[in-house]
C-alpha cells in the first residue's frame, strides 16, 4: 500500500512528518472505523469487532499500516494487526497468563523465572499491538505505579539479588518512552556491579523504524554489552525503513537477533518461513528463536499443528545453512524454559542413528 495514501488521509501530513516516530505514535489507528476508511474495506469490520477491542485494544502506526497489500484478505501484515472475532470466541485450552509471569514476580512488572536471568515488563503499551502477544491480557491494565516508583522496585530488588547477571527490558514495547527515560532506566541497572549483560526485547524495527534514531544509538552503545532482540515474522516486514533500523543498531555495536513466532497463515509455510530467513541473513540479522505460539487467551486461532511444525521445519532444516535457522522452542511455564523442538524431527533422528557408529567411535 503506497504511504502517500496515509499522508493524504493524515491531512496531507508531509514526508517529514512521516519518518517522525512521534507522529507515528500518536497517529496510531485506535479505533475500527478508522480502519475502515483508510483502507477502504468495510466488509472486512463489522460492528462485532468493537467487543473484541474492548477486550483487547487496537492499536497500529500508519507505518505498519502502509505494509498491507491493497485487496487481500489473507494479508499477513493484515492478520497480525487488526482484530479478529476469534479472539474473543477461541478460548479453548487457552490462560490468561501461559507462562505464569505473574507468579514470578517478586515486585511488580519484574519476572524472575531463572535463577541468572530476569525479565523487566517496564511498559505494556506498544507502538503496535500484535494480535498474536502472548502478554496481551496486560493490555486493558495500565500500570498504576509511577514509572520513578517502578523502577526503583526493580532495581533495588535486583541490587539485593547478587545471581541475577542478565536483565531483559521488555514490555509492551520499551522504545515507547523517550530517549531521557531509557538512558536513566539503562544507568540504574548498568551501576549494579553484578549485572553483566543487558538486553532490549522490542518490536519497533519491524512496526515503528523511525524511532531508531542515531541518538538512541549512542545511548544504547554507552551501556554495552547490550543486545537486542527483535521480531520479524514475515518477509514482508523486511522493507527499507526496518533494515537501515537494524543497521544503525549494528553499526552502533548492537548485535541483533530476531525472535519470530510461528503463525498460521502468516509464516507456517517452508517458502515463506525460507524466505523470511534467508531476509534476515542478507540484513545480518541471527535468527535466534522460533517460537511455538503460546496457549494464550485471544491468540488459538493462530497455533499451528505441532507435527505439521517440526515437518515445516524439518523441511527448513534440510535446505538452509546454519546462520539461517533458528531454535524451534516451546516456551513452557516456571523454571523448565525453552524446549527445542527440533530435536523432534524424524529426518535428524534418523539421520543420527545412521551415522551413529562414527560418534560411537569417540565415545
Amino acid at each position: 500500500m503506497n504511504k502517500n495514501k496515509f499522508l493524504t488521509y493524515f491531512n496531507n501530513t508531509s514526508a517529514k512528518d512521516w519518518q517522525d516516530w512521534r507522529w507515528q505514535f500518536r497517529n496510531r489507528v485506535t479505533r475500527i472505523k478508522t480502519l475502515e476508511h483508510i483502507l477502504g474495506k468495510t466488509d472486512l469490520y463489522k460492528d462485532k469487532l468493537k467487543e473484541v477491542i474492548s477486550v483487547y485494544p487496537l492499536a497500529i502506526t500508519p507505518y505498519y499500516l502502509s505494509l498491507m497489500q491493497n485487496n487481500n484478505i489473507n494479508d499477513p501484515i493484515l492478520a497480525q494487526c487488526v482484530p479478529d472475532l476469534q479472539e474473543i470466541s477461541c478460548l479453548e485450552t487457552a490462560t490468561q497468563d501461559p507462562l505464569e509471569e505473574d507468579s514470578h514476580m517478586p515486585v511488580p512488572k519484574l519476572v524472575h523465572r531463572y535463577p541468572d536471568r530476569c525479565l523487566l515488563i517496564v511498559t505494556e503499551t506498544c507502538a503496535t499491538y500484535c494480535r498474536h502477544c502472548n502478554r496481551k491480557r496486560l493490555w486493558s491494565k495500565p500500570n498504576h505505579i509511577s514509572l520513578k516508583t517502578l523502577f526503583q522496585k526493580m532495581t533495588h530488588y535486583l541490587a539485593q539479588s547478587p545471581q541475577i547477571r542478565e536483565v531483559i527490558i521488555s514490555g509492551g514495547d520499551p522504545l515507547i518512552f523517550d530517549d531521557h527515560i531509557l538512558e536513566n532506566l539503562l544507568s540504574s541497572l548498568r551501576a549494579i556491579p553484578h549485572i553483566e549483560v543487558l538486553r532490549v526485547g522490542s518490536r519497533i524495527p519491524v512496526v515503528m523504524p523511525m524511532r531508531i534514531t542515531p541518538s538512541l544509538c549512542r545511548i544504547l552503545k554507552r551501556y554495552r554489552p547490550l543486545w537486542f532482540n527483535t521480531q520479524f515474522n514475515h518477509p514482508a516486514e523486511i522493507t527499507p525503513e526496518s533494515r537501515r533500523a537494524c543497521n544503525m543498531l549494528q553499526e552502533a555495536g548492537i548485535p541483533v537477533s530476531n525472535q519470530s513466532v510461528l503463525l498460521k497463515d502468516v509464516n507456517n509455510s517452508a517458502e515463506v518461513m525460507r524466505t523470511l530467513l534467508y531476509g534476515l541473513q542478507k540484513i545480518s540479522i541471527r535468527p535466534y528463536y522460533l517460537f511455538h505460539c503460546d496457549p494464550a487467551k485471544g491468540c488459538v486461532h493462530f497455533r499451528t499443528d505441532p507435527k505439521a511444525s517440526i515437518a515445516l521445519m524439518e523441511t527448513i532444516w534440510q535446505q538452509c545453512s546454519g546462520l539461517c535457522l533458528p531454535q524451534y522452542v516451546l516456551d513452557v511455564p516456571g523454571s523448565s524454559g525453552k524446549i527445542p523442538l527440533n530435536v523432534m524431527s524424524g529426518a535428524i533422528k534418523n539421520d543420527f542413528k545412521k551415522h551413529q557408529h562414527f560418534f560411537d567411535k569417540f565415545k
